[in-house]
Protein backbone atom coordinates (compact mmCIF):
# COMPACT_ATOMS: atom_id res chain seq x y z
CA UNK A 1 0.00 0.00 0.00
CA UNK A 2 2.75 2.21 0.52
CA UNK A 3 4.23 1.86 -2.72
CA UNK A 4 0.99 2.59 -4.18
CA UNK A 5 0.19 5.88 -2.07
CA UNK A 6 3.86 7.45 -3.33
CA UNK A 7 2.98 6.31 -6.81
CA UNK A 8 -0.22 8.27 -6.44
CA UNK A 9 1.61 11.25 -5.29
CA UNK A 10 3.46 11.29 -7.75
CA UNK A 11 1.30 11.00 -10.28
CA UNK A 12 -1.00 13.72 -9.24
CA UNK A 13 2.01 16.34 -8.56
CA UNK A 14 3.06 15.63 -12.24
CA UNK A 15 -0.59 15.29 -13.57
CA UNK A 16 -0.86 19.11 -12.01
CA UNK A 17 2.50 20.38 -13.73
CA UNK A 18 1.46 19.33 -17.01
CA UNK A 19 -1.66 20.47 -17.11
CA UNK A 20 -0.61 23.66 -15.61
CA UNK A 21 1.37 23.82 -18.53
CA UNK A 22 -1.77 24.01 -20.67
CA UNK A 23 -3.16 23.14 -23.28
CA UNK A 24 -4.36 20.45 -25.39
CA UNK A 25 -2.65 19.25 -28.53
CA UNK A 26 -4.81 18.57 -31.15
CA UNK A 27 -2.99 15.84 -33.61
CA UNK A 28 -3.78 16.13 -37.14
CA UNK A 29 -4.76 13.10 -38.57
CA UNK A 30 -5.54 11.82 -41.97
CA UNK A 31 -9.79 11.72 -41.87
CA UNK A 32 -9.86 8.35 -44.02
CA UNK A 33 -8.02 5.14 -43.20
CA UNK A 34 -7.36 4.71 -46.11
CA UNK A 35 -4.99 7.63 -46.31
CA UNK A 36 -3.13 6.35 -43.15
CA UNK A 37 -1.09 4.55 -45.78
CA UNK A 38 -0.52 0.82 -46.20
CA UNK A 39 -3.35 -1.50 -45.10
CA UNK A 40 -2.36 -3.73 -42.19
CA UNK A 41 -2.87 -7.01 -44.93
CA UNK A 42 0.14 -5.24 -47.24
CA UNK A 43 2.09 -4.21 -44.30
CA UNK A 44 2.06 -7.38 -42.23
CA UNK A 45 0.51 -10.59 -43.86
CA UNK A 46 1.28 -10.43 -47.50
CA UNK A 47 5.09 -9.74 -46.84
CA UNK A 48 4.89 -13.43 -44.98
CA UNK A 49 3.64 -15.04 -47.89
CA UNK A 50 -0.31 -15.55 -46.46
CA UNK A 51 -3.03 -14.32 -48.80
CA UNK A 52 -5.24 -11.30 -46.95
CA UNK A 53 -8.23 -9.46 -47.90
CA UNK A 54 -9.21 -5.97 -46.21
CA UNK A 55 -12.53 -5.50 -44.99
CA UNK A 56 -14.91 -2.94 -43.66
CA UNK A 57 -17.79 -2.95 -41.56
CA UNK A 58 -20.38 0.29 -40.73
CA UNK A 59 -21.52 -0.03 -36.65
CA UNK A 60 -25.31 1.15 -36.10
CA UNK A 61 -23.84 4.60 -34.61
CA UNK A 62 -21.75 5.51 -37.42
CA UNK A 63 -18.44 4.16 -36.87
CA UNK A 64 -16.13 2.40 -39.75
CA UNK A 65 -14.47 -0.65 -38.71
CA UNK A 66 -11.93 -2.42 -40.50
CA UNK A 67 -11.56 -6.31 -40.71
CA UNK A 68 -8.61 -8.10 -42.27
CA UNK A 69 -8.87 -11.87 -43.16
CA UNK A 70 -6.59 -14.34 -43.64
CA UNK A 71 -8.40 -17.37 -45.58
CA UNK A 72 -5.84 -19.69 -46.02
CA UNK A 73 -2.15 -20.77 -44.61
CA UNK A 74 1.11 -20.47 -46.14
CA UNK A 75 0.04 -23.90 -47.73
CA UNK A 76 -3.18 -23.04 -48.95
CA UNK A 77 -5.94 -25.26 -48.81
CA UNK A 78 -4.15 -27.28 -46.00
CA UNK A 79 -5.39 -28.17 -43.19
CA UNK A 80 -8.78 -27.35 -44.65
CA UNK A 81 -11.48 -29.48 -42.67
CA UNK A 82 -13.23 -32.52 -44.37
CA UNK A 83 -16.41 -32.75 -45.54
CA UNK A 84 -16.86 -28.57 -45.32
CA UNK A 85 -15.51 -25.28 -44.95
CA UNK A 86 -12.91 -23.71 -42.77
CA UNK A 87 -14.33 -22.69 -39.17
CA UNK A 88 -14.10 -18.64 -38.81
CA UNK A 89 -11.69 -17.19 -35.96
CA UNK A 90 -12.16 -13.61 -34.93
CA UNK A 91 -9.27 -12.14 -32.86
CA UNK A 92 -9.75 -8.86 -30.72
CA UNK A 93 -7.21 -7.30 -29.68
CA UNK A 94 -6.78 -5.34 -26.14
CA UNK A 95 -6.73 -1.83 -24.63
CA UNK A 96 -4.86 0.95 -26.65
CA UNK A 97 -3.54 -1.79 -29.36
CA UNK A 98 -5.02 -3.21 -32.77
CA UNK A 99 -5.24 -6.23 -34.63
CA UNK A 100 -1.57 -6.43 -35.42
CA UNK A 101 -1.27 -7.71 -31.55
CA UNK A 102 -1.75 -11.24 -33.80
CA UNK A 103 0.64 -10.57 -36.37
CA UNK A 104 3.92 -8.89 -34.33
CA UNK A 105 6.05 -11.79 -33.76
CA UNK A 106 7.13 -14.22 -36.33
CA UNK A 107 4.45 -16.77 -38.18
CA UNK A 108 5.63 -19.60 -35.96
CA UNK A 109 4.72 -17.53 -33.09
CA UNK A 110 1.53 -15.05 -34.28
CA UNK A 111 -1.42 -16.49 -33.09
CA UNK A 112 -2.97 -15.11 -36.78
CA UNK A 113 -0.96 -17.19 -38.37
CA UNK A 114 -0.38 -20.15 -37.11
CA UNK A 115 -4.63 -20.19 -37.04
CA UNK A 116 -4.66 -19.88 -40.57
CA UNK A 117 -1.81 -22.22 -41.01
CA UNK A 118 -3.96 -25.00 -39.07
CA UNK A 119 -7.27 -24.70 -41.32
CA UNK A 120 -9.02 -21.90 -39.78
CA UNK A 121 -10.58 -18.81 -41.90
CA UNK A 122 -9.12 -16.08 -39.42
CA UNK A 123 -10.66 -12.26 -39.15
CA UNK A 124 -9.00 -9.29 -37.31
CA UNK A 125 -10.78 -6.69 -35.46
CA UNK A 126 -9.93 -3.30 -34.88
CA UNK A 127 -11.82 -1.33 -32.44
CA UNK A 128 -13.38 2.90 -33.23
CA UNK A 129 -10.35 4.92 -32.57
CA UNK A 130 -7.87 2.95 -33.87
CA UNK A 131 -5.64 3.95 -36.59
CA UNK A 132 -7.26 1.54 -39.41
CA UNK A 133 -10.67 1.73 -37.78
CA UNK A 134 -10.56 6.40 -37.36
CA UNK A 135 -13.79 7.03 -39.92
CA UNK A 136 -17.41 7.88 -39.40
CA UNK A 137 -20.40 8.76 -41.75
CA UNK A 138 -20.24 12.23 -40.09
CA UNK A 139 -17.75 12.86 -37.45
CA UNK A 140 -13.88 12.59 -37.71
CA UNK A 141 -11.05 12.31 -34.67
CA UNK A 142 -10.79 15.97 -34.16
CA UNK A 143 -14.22 16.33 -32.98
CA UNK A 144 -14.57 15.85 -29.32
CA UNK A 145 -18.19 14.05 -29.89
CA UNK A 146 -16.10 11.25 -32.02
CA UNK A 147 -14.83 10.19 -28.68
CA UNK A 148 -17.63 9.95 -26.87
CA UNK A 149 -17.73 6.12 -25.92
CA UNK A 150 -16.19 3.95 -23.54
CA UNK A 151 -16.29 0.01 -23.89
CA UNK A 152 -19.99 -0.08 -23.16
CA UNK A 153 -20.32 1.39 -27.20
CA UNK A 154 -17.12 -1.58 -28.10
CA UNK A 155 -20.03 -4.10 -26.57
CA UNK A 156 -23.04 -2.86 -28.00
CA UNK A 157 -22.17 -1.85 -31.57
CA UNK A 158 -18.27 -2.89 -32.40
CA UNK A 159 -18.30 -6.25 -31.41
CA UNK A 160 -21.77 -7.04 -32.87
CA UNK A 161 -21.07 -5.70 -36.07
CA UNK A 162 -18.18 -7.45 -36.37
CA UNK A 163 -19.66 -10.80 -35.23
CA UNK A 164 -22.54 -9.83 -37.95
CA UNK A 165 -20.31 -9.43 -40.63
CA UNK A 166 -18.20 -12.33 -40.51
CA UNK A 167 -21.39 -14.72 -40.07
CA UNK A 168 -22.93 -12.88 -43.27
CA UNK A 169 -19.46 -13.81 -45.20
CA UNK A 170 -18.57 -17.08 -44.36
CA UNK A 171 -22.20 -18.68 -43.09
CA UNK A 172 -20.71 -20.18 -40.01
CA UNK A 173 -20.46 -19.36 -36.31
CA UNK A 174 -17.52 -18.06 -35.15
CA UNK A 175 -14.65 -18.83 -32.95
CA UNK A 176 -14.12 -16.20 -31.11
CA UNK A 177 -10.51 -15.22 -29.07
CA UNK A 178 -10.19 -11.80 -27.28
CA UNK A 179 -6.85 -10.70 -25.31
CA UNK A 180 -7.18 -8.03 -22.39
CA UNK A 181 -9.87 -6.00 -23.57
CA UNK A 182 -10.93 -8.51 -26.64
CA UNK A 183 -12.45 -10.86 -23.25
CA UNK A 184 -13.97 -7.58 -21.47
CA UNK A 185 -16.02 -6.81 -24.64
CA UNK A 186 -16.68 -10.33 -24.52
CA UNK A 187 -18.02 -11.11 -21.12
CA UNK A 188 -20.36 -8.09 -22.12
CA UNK A 189 -22.06 -9.14 -24.92
CA UNK A 190 -22.40 -12.55 -23.33
CA UNK A 191 -23.81 -11.45 -20.06
CA UNK A 192 -26.45 -9.40 -22.49
CA UNK A 193 -27.16 -12.25 -24.66
CA UNK A 194 -25.31 -10.57 -27.69
CA UNK A 195 -23.55 -12.35 -30.65
CA UNK A 196 -24.55 -15.57 -28.98
CA UNK A 197 -26.58 -17.01 -31.97
CA UNK A 198 -22.83 -16.01 -33.75
CA UNK A 199 -20.61 -17.73 -31.64
CA UNK A 200 -19.41 -21.27 -31.34
CA UNK A 201 -17.08 -21.17 -28.61
CA UNK A 202 -14.37 -18.58 -26.81
CA UNK A 203 -11.01 -18.54 -25.96
CA UNK A 204 -10.26 -15.75 -23.58
CA UNK A 205 -6.20 -14.55 -22.69
CA UNK A 206 -5.51 -12.93 -19.77
CA UNK A 207 -9.62 -11.95 -19.17
CA UNK A 208 -11.27 -8.56 -17.25
CA UNK A 209 -13.97 -8.53 -16.04
CA UNK A 210 -13.44 -7.78 -12.22
CA UNK A 211 -10.03 -5.26 -11.57
CA UNK A 212 -10.93 -4.24 -8.37
CA UNK A 213 -7.43 -6.18 -7.23
CA UNK A 214 -5.26 -4.95 -9.66
CA UNK A 215 -2.17 -4.65 -8.45
CA UNK A 216 -0.15 -2.70 -11.01
CA UNK A 217 0.79 0.51 -9.15
CA UNK A 218 0.77 2.61 -11.94
CA UNK A 219 -3.01 1.89 -13.41
CA UNK A 220 -4.12 1.89 -9.50
CA UNK A 221 -2.70 5.08 -8.91
CA UNK A 222 -3.47 6.39 -11.67
CA UNK A 223 -7.21 5.19 -11.14
CA UNK A 224 -7.04 6.66 -7.36
CA UNK A 225 -6.24 10.24 -8.20
CA UNK A 226 -9.08 10.11 -11.35
CA UNK A 227 -5.97 10.62 -13.65
CA UNK A 228 -8.61 9.74 -16.72
CA UNK A 229 -11.11 12.21 -14.95
CA UNK A 230 -8.57 14.82 -14.79
CA UNK A 231 -7.79 14.78 -18.77
CA UNK A 232 -11.58 14.55 -19.61
CA UNK A 233 -12.24 17.83 -17.30
CA UNK A 234 -9.69 19.61 -19.16
CA UNK A 235 -10.92 18.50 -22.47
CA UNK A 236 -8.93 16.21 -23.82
CA UNK A 237 -11.80 13.52 -25.03
CA UNK A 238 -8.60 11.18 -26.88
CA UNK A 239 -6.15 9.66 -24.87
CA UNK A 240 -3.74 9.73 -27.71
CA UNK A 241 -0.58 7.99 -26.12
CA UNK A 242 1.61 9.09 -28.69
CA UNK A 243 1.23 12.80 -28.39
CA UNK A 244 -0.51 15.36 -26.94
CA UNK A 245 -1.14 15.78 -22.97
CA UNK A 246 -1.03 11.79 -22.34
CA UNK A 247 2.75 11.74 -23.77
CA UNK A 248 4.11 14.63 -21.86
CA UNK A 249 2.49 13.05 -18.78
CA UNK A 250 4.29 9.69 -19.52
CA UNK A 251 7.80 11.27 -20.21
CA UNK A 252 7.34 13.14 -16.89
CA UNK A 253 6.49 10.52 -15.27
CA UNK A 254 9.62 8.39 -16.55
CA UNK A 255 11.71 11.14 -15.33
CA UNK A 256 10.92 10.19 -11.89
CA UNK A 257 10.26 6.58 -12.21
CA UNK A 258 12.76 3.81 -13.73
CA UNK A 259 10.85 3.19 -17.15
CA UNK A 260 13.31 1.48 -18.87
CA UNK A 261 11.17 -1.72 -18.80
CA UNK A 262 7.22 -0.10 -18.82
CA UNK A 263 5.91 -2.99 -19.77
CA UNK A 264 6.66 -4.82 -17.00
CA UNK A 265 5.57 -1.74 -14.65
CA UNK A 266 2.40 -2.15 -16.05
CA UNK A 267 1.75 -5.66 -16.75
CA UNK A 268 3.83 -7.56 -14.66
CA UNK A 269 7.29 -9.23 -15.22
CA UNK A 270 6.80 -11.03 -19.07
CA UNK A 271 8.99 -14.37 -18.78
CA UNK A 272 8.65 -15.24 -22.47
CA UNK A 273 9.13 -11.87 -24.89
CA UNK A 274 11.63 -11.25 -27.41
CA UNK A 275 13.36 -8.41 -25.73
CA UNK A 276 14.33 -6.76 -29.23
CA UNK A 277 10.38 -6.41 -29.87
CA UNK A 278 9.53 -2.82 -28.71
CA UNK A 279 6.02 -3.87 -27.90
CA UNK A 280 4.45 -0.71 -26.41
CA UNK A 281 5.95 1.26 -29.65
CA UNK A 282 2.70 0.20 -31.49
CA UNK A 283 0.25 1.96 -29.24
CA UNK A 284 -2.91 3.06 -30.58
CA UNK A 285 -5.42 5.66 -29.33
CA UNK A 286 -8.76 4.96 -27.12
CA UNK A 287 -11.28 7.28 -25.65
CA UNK A 288 -10.40 9.56 -22.89
CA UNK A 289 -13.87 8.16 -21.60
CA UNK A 290 -12.95 4.54 -21.91
CA UNK A 291 -9.87 4.89 -19.84
CA UNK A 292 -12.39 6.41 -16.75
CA UNK A 293 -14.89 3.88 -17.27
CA UNK A 294 -11.80 1.13 -16.66
CA UNK A 295 -10.33 3.34 -13.83
CA UNK A 296 -13.98 3.33 -12.19
CA UNK A 297 -14.35 -0.65 -12.73
CA UNK A 298 -10.83 -0.14 -10.80
CA UNK A 299 -11.91 2.01 -7.79
CA UNK A 300 -15.45 -0.02 -7.50
CA UNK A 301 -14.50 -3.57 -8.13
CA UNK A 302 -17.90 -4.27 -9.78
CA UNK A 303 -18.59 -4.85 -13.45
CA UNK A 304 -20.77 -2.28 -14.61
CA UNK A 305 -21.76 0.51 -17.35
CA UNK A 306 -20.32 3.88 -17.30
CA UNK A 307 -20.86 5.68 -14.45
CA UNK A 308 -21.80 9.60 -15.15
CA UNK A 309 -21.44 10.27 -11.89
CA UNK A 310 -24.59 11.30 -10.24
CA UNK A 311 -28.25 10.47 -10.29
CA UNK A 312 -29.94 12.78 -13.01
CA UNK A 313 -27.57 12.12 -15.72
CA UNK A 314 -27.70 8.29 -15.14
CA UNK A 315 -31.53 8.34 -14.73
CA UNK A 316 -31.00 10.13 -17.92
CA UNK A 317 -28.89 7.32 -19.86
CA UNK A 318 -30.05 3.82 -18.09
CA UNK A 319 -33.52 5.17 -16.23
CA UNK A 320 -32.31 4.49 -12.72
CA UNK A 321 -29.39 6.34 -10.89
CA UNK A 322 -27.32 3.77 -11.26
CA UNK A 323 -25.39 2.10 -13.96
CA UNK A 324 -26.63 -0.98 -14.67
CA UNK A 325 -24.70 -4.11 -14.07
CA UNK A 326 -23.19 -6.70 -16.37
CA UNK A 327 -24.27 -9.94 -14.87
CA UNK A 328 -21.28 -12.61 -15.41
CA UNK A 329 -24.25 -15.32 -14.11
CA UNK A 330 -26.32 -14.65 -16.90
CA UNK A 331 -24.05 -15.88 -19.79
CA UNK A 332 -25.38 -19.53 -20.94
CA UNK A 333 -23.74 -22.25 -18.95
CA UNK A 334 -23.48 -24.18 -22.17
CA UNK A 335 -21.75 -21.84 -23.93
CA UNK A 336 -17.87 -23.93 -24.43
CA UNK A 337 -15.12 -20.94 -22.86
CA UNK A 338 -11.34 -21.42 -22.55
CA UNK A 339 -9.75 -18.95 -20.18
CA UNK A 340 -6.36 -18.95 -19.47
CA UNK A 341 -4.04 -16.39 -17.24
CA UNK A 342 -0.89 -15.61 -15.74
CA UNK A 343 0.33 -15.73 -12.15
CA UNK A 344 2.64 -12.87 -12.99
CA UNK A 345 0.09 -10.34 -14.65
CA UNK A 346 -0.27 -7.27 -12.82
CA UNK A 347 -3.72 -6.18 -15.21
CA UNK A 348 -5.70 -9.69 -15.48
CA UNK A 349 -4.74 -10.30 -11.78
CA UNK A 350 -4.70 -13.77 -9.96
CA UNK A 351 -7.53 -12.73 -7.79
CA UNK A 352 -9.49 -10.53 -9.66
CA UNK A 353 -9.44 -14.07 -12.51
CA UNK A 354 -10.62 -16.05 -9.43
CA UNK A 355 -13.56 -13.66 -8.64
CA UNK A 356 -14.70 -14.30 -12.63
CA UNK A 357 -14.14 -17.90 -11.87
CA UNK A 358 -16.46 -18.01 -9.00
CA UNK A 359 -19.04 -16.17 -11.08
CA UNK A 360 -19.04 -18.88 -13.50
CA UNK A 361 -19.39 -21.74 -10.73
CA UNK A 362 -22.29 -23.16 -12.47
CA UNK A 363 -20.77 -23.48 -16.09
CA UNK A 364 -21.39 -26.60 -17.59
CA UNK A 365 -17.91 -28.11 -16.43
CA UNK A 366 -17.87 -29.92 -19.85
CA UNK A 367 -17.79 -26.93 -21.39
CA UNK A 368 -15.04 -24.26 -19.10
CA UNK A 369 -11.44 -25.26 -19.93
CA UNK A 370 -9.09 -23.36 -17.84
CA UNK A 371 -5.10 -23.15 -17.95
CA UNK A 372 -2.84 -21.38 -15.87
CA UNK A 373 0.60 -20.21 -16.32
CA UNK A 374 2.23 -19.47 -12.69
CA UNK A 375 5.01 -17.67 -14.92
CA UNK A 376 3.29 -15.42 -17.73
CA UNK A 377 2.41 -11.95 -17.74
CA UNK A 378 -0.02 -10.16 -19.28
CA UNK A 379 1.87 -9.60 -22.87
CA UNK A 380 3.32 -13.22 -22.76
CA UNK A 381 -0.38 -14.47 -24.48
CA UNK A 382 0.36 -12.83 -27.27
CA UNK A 383 4.55 -12.22 -27.73
CA UNK A 384 5.79 -15.23 -26.16
CA UNK A 385 8.28 -17.37 -27.79
CA UNK A 386 6.54 -20.38 -26.30
CA UNK A 387 2.87 -19.36 -26.11
CA UNK A 388 1.92 -21.73 -29.45
CA UNK A 389 3.47 -24.53 -27.25
CA UNK A 390 1.88 -23.66 -23.97
CA UNK A 391 -1.62 -21.92 -24.57
CA UNK A 392 -2.12 -21.81 -28.78
CA UNK A 393 -2.15 -25.55 -28.99
CA UNK A 394 -4.32 -26.53 -26.15
CA UNK A 395 -6.57 -23.16 -27.94
CA UNK A 396 -6.81 -24.78 -31.13
CA UNK A 397 -7.88 -28.41 -29.27
CA UNK A 398 -10.58 -26.74 -27.52
CA UNK A 399 -11.74 -25.25 -30.91
CA UNK A 400 -11.43 -28.79 -32.24
CA UNK A 401 -13.86 -30.05 -30.28
CA UNK A 402 -17.04 -27.24 -30.45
Amino acid sequence: MAMTTATSLILLQLLFAVLAAGGRTKISRELESNNFGDGICQLMVETQGYSCEEHKVTTKDGYILSLQRIPTGRSGGAGKKKGGPKPPVLLQHGLMSDAMTWLAVSPDESLGFILADNGFDVWLGNVRGTNYSSSHTSLNPNDPEYWDWSWDELVAYDLPAMFEYVHGQTGQKLHYVGHSLGTLMAFGAFSRHEVLSMVRSAALLSPIAYMGQMPSPLARAAADIFMAEALYWLGLKEFAPGGGAVSKLVAEICSQIDCSNLENIITGPNCCMNSSRANLAHQQPTATKNMIHLAQMIRKGSIAMYDYGNERDNNKHYGQATPPGYNITSIPNQLPLFLSYGGKDLLSDVKDVQTLIEALSDHDPDKLVVLYREDYAHLDFVYATNAKQLVYNPLMAFFGLN
